[in-house]
């Protein structure tokens, strides 16, 4: 596109955004400043259609955007605005540290009530690091496994064994496994100590096998927290759709498409922006999702999102999404 044509579709996804009604010639002239003729602008916009980054859902209606349109909007124009003082004070209030699942219930609280949309927060799918880890003898054939996270979280698991351990083995094998594995995750520690198992003792080398199944077991699983799924129902281009409404809490119910969008982003630096429809991703051109990956210690361990319409104002959600990662990371950090 030329500069005229680039301001023209500029104005006409802006003015969409905010009206989201068809935008017909005169709406255009008026806000995107240019001096055209009254044949200019039609050319202008019948070539952008013929590029299929505008269309008419009727013959003398003005265009709207598809979704090829949003994300050549997103990834090359839009301007993104500062973060209102408000709203940043309301989130950085809103995530105090406290305990690790209060925290992520907040971050997606936060998220929603700021939008107007569902706000999400995951953790990985991936196996997590571990901090710390403790055996305690329960009694004969069932130990006690604690496990520390890097942000604070602790997890309790039992395990059943055929050996009876001693309290004194069950401190050495602690001992031994935070010494030698605290700090990486379940996968790395149980590759790297694959060929060493059978060369270590059999007590600690049972309770570390036991201790690596548990985790990656659970962890492999993966949790997340979602709130503001309700407000999505006040949506004027979802409202008044039963169909899109009915795809749109399938996903909600499922989490399977939220799952994948976000295990995605928590691969990436930063903001990631998926448009429905113009991925396997998220199949349904009506919803778009916002996400940013939060971390404790500088380590990634798990995504934050909006999910809303594709008719959103990227420019608003995008520093929402990106400063409640930031300051969800400092909260479990501390």
């Amino acid at each position: 596109m030329d500069e005229r044509s680039s301001a023209l579709f500029k104005t006409l996804i802006e003015r969409y955004i905010e009206d989201g009604q068809p935008i017909g010639s005169r709406t255009l002239s008026r806000y995107s400043g240019l001096d055209l003729s009254a044949a200019t602008l039609p050319n202008v916009m019948a070539d952008l259609e013929d590029m299929g980054l505008v269309t008419s859902p009727h013959t003398s209606a003005g265009r709207i955007p598809t979704p090829r349109d949003y994300r050549l909007f997103v990834d090359t124009m839009v301007t993104v605005r500062p973060l209102e003082e408000m709203a940043a004070r309301e989130v950085e209030k809103g995530l105090l540290p406290d305990s690790p699942q209060r925290v992520l219930t907040s971050a997606a609280q936060i998220l929603s009530s700021l939008t107007h949309f569902a706000g999400v927060v995951m953790t990985t799918k991936r196996s997590q690091v571990f901090k710390h880890i403790e055996f305690l003898r329960l009694g004969e054939g069932k130990i006690l496994l604690i496990m520390v996270m890097p942000e604070g979280d602790v997890q309790n698991r039992i395990l059943p064994t055929i050996q009876d351990y001693t309290p004194s083995q069950l401190v050495e094998a602690g001992n031994f496994i935070n010494i030698h594995c605290a700090g990486n995750s379940f996968d790395q520690v149980r590759l790297h100590l694959k060929s060493d198992l059978d060369n270590l003792r059999a007590d600690i080398s049972g309770l570390m096998a036991s201790a690596l199944q548990s985790g990656v077991a659970d962890y492999d699983m993966g949790r997340g927290v979602l709130s503001g799924e309700r407000r999505l129902l006040n949506v004027g281009d979802l409202s008044s759709h039963f169909d899109k409404l009915r795809k749109m809490f399938y996903i909600l119910e499922q989490k399977s498409v939220l799952t994948q969008v976000l295990d995605v982003s928590s691969h990436a630096d930063g903001i990631q922006i998926f448009i429905g429809g113009e991925s396997d991703f998220l199949p349904y051109e009506d919803l778009a999702v916002i996400s940013a990956p939060y971390s404790v210690d500088d380590q990634i361990v798990g995504t934050l999102g909006v999910m809303g319409p594709t008719r959103m104002a990227y420019d608003r959600v995008i520093p929402i999404a990106d400063i409640t990662s930031k300051l969800l990371s400092g909260a479990l950090s501390s």
